[in-house]
């Protein structure tokens, strides 16, 4: 996996509440702390846009029951993620 670097500048007090945070929960050094930072927010937002995509479907009542090949078919595509996962660490 390549690595980028991004440079960011933050107020002091928001420079002192980070390291506090840091050291409360044993971050080993900024860029994981950022880099949990990013990954949660990500996370959320996909989240948040399949909510949005699942309502819009139900209020829409365009939806049908999942079927047993549905779910096989989600089966599948989370194992060829995690094996994608696996591969790229």
């Amino acid at each position: 996996m390549a690595i980028a670097t991004i440079n960011i500048s933050i107020p002091d007090t928001m420079k002192t509440a980070v390291e506090e945070v840091m050291a409360a929960e044993g971050y080993g050094n900024t860029s994981e702390f950022f880099r949990d930072l990013v990954r949660n927010y990500l996370k959320q937002r996909q989240e948040q846009k399949l909510e949005a995509l699942l309502l819009e479907s139900v209020e829409a009542d365009d939806f049908s029951p999942l079927t047993k090949a549905d779910f096989e078919k989600i089966k599948r595509r989370g194992l060829q993620r995690l094996k994608n996962r696996v591969k790229k660490s």
